[in-house]
């Protein structure tokens, strides 16, 4: 149940009053971190610093909309020499490909894209050179 500030009293002895007893209670004896420095007291400030300690403890990550179009167009492009058939290749590279072009079309938020469809004629042409020794 908790309790309400009685009216009248000061913030502060309320407050202290709500740890003191919650310590009394042992609310407070197995908390991780007890007795440890805050980590990154050392770093210049960074009004985002929380949103990144959420993101680092929760093993997320971000990139802006145009590198992880660049990154996916990497991924594509490693799944595609492996792809098992030259249908499936022409395949990956194609959706990637849909995507790149409506990139240049409306340009994404980050930095610049630096990307261009992909040749997939010419891809395919080395996949099936490697894929026919």
């Amino acid at each position: 149940m908790t309790e309400r500030k009685p009216p009248g009293v000061d913030f502060e002895t309320w407050v202290d009053r709500q740890i003191r007893e919650a310590t009394e209670r042992g609310e407070f004896a197995n908390l991780p971190g007890i007795g440890k420095p805050l980590a990154h007291l050392d770093q210049p400030y960074d009004e985002l610093w929380w949103v990144k300690d959420k993101m680092s403890r929760e093993h997320l990550s971000y990139l802006p909309p145009s590198l992880a179009l660049r990154k996916e167009a990497e991924d594509a492009l490693e799944k595609a020499a492996d792809a098992p058939s030259e249908a499936a290749l022409r395949r990956i590279l194609t959706a990637v490909n849909d995507r790149i072009r409506a990139a240049l079309r409306t340009p994404l938020e980050g930095p610049p894209l630096n990307l261009v469809p992909f040749d997939i004629d010419e891809i395919a042409r080395k996949w099936r050179e490697q894929h026919a020794s």
